[in-house]
Order: C-alpha cells, then structure tokens, then sequence
C-alpha cells in the first residue's frame, strides 16, 4: 500500500512540473489584448520609464526578455524589452511603451490585439 501511494506522488508531482513548465514557455509566445502607458515613474525593474523607448510590462516574463511583438490588425512588429510588471487590467496580456505603441500605430484606440514571441 505505501509503494502505490509514493508511485501516485510521484505522478502527480511529474505531472505538476509538466504544467508548470508549460505555462512558463507559452508566456512567451501568446496572443491577446495590449494597452499601452506613459509614465515618468520607476519601473518594477528599478529603472526610470521612459515613454518613447521599446519597453513592455508583463507578468510573468524575467526583465531583460526581448519579444517581437506584432498588431494583428495592421501586421506592423516592433521588439520590445519587458522591464515592468503589468498590465493589472483583465483580459490583457501586455503593457506597451508609448513609443511602441506609436510603432504599432494603437495610440488613439488605446489597445489592440497583438500577438508575441520571444526573440
């Protein structure tokens, strides 16, 4: 009886490693909803924002990660670095830089769909 219950764990903690790296290298490359922000603060990186640099904030994604991100309404790219936290809204997977979202050609509607890879 006790090898059967050291053989389950065992499954179940193989399996959790499974879904876990999984999740991390699907942060990666996904689609969905992007903002984009100006502030003049620091970053959750520490450094200062800057408005019109290739900057991005993401969740889960170390700082330094570089990320090709595309408008899927107009195909135009930009590479982003992601030196922040965010975003904090639901339903959205990334904060872009102002200047990017500019690249992206999204200032006015504010958001827009977007796909990203890890360059």
């Amino acid at each position: 009886m006790k090898n059967s219950k050291q053989t389950a764990l065992v499954a179940v903690t193989i399996v959790a490693g499974l879904m876990v790296g999984a999740s991390s290298a699907t942060a990666a490359s996904q689609c969905g909803r992007a903002s984009w922000y100006a502030l003049h603060s620091k970053t959750a990186s520490g450094e200062r924002m800057n408005p019109s640099a290739m900057t991005a904030a993401h969740r889960t994604l170390p700082f330094g990660t570089k990320l090709r991100v595309t408008n899927k309404n107009n195909g135009r790219s930009v590479v982003v670095r992601i030196n922040d936290r965010g975003p904090f809204i639901r339903g959205r997977v990334l904060d872009l830089s102002k200047g990017a979202a500019g690249q992206l050609g999204f200032i006015g509607s504010g958001h827009t769909a977007v796909c990203m890879a890890r360059v």
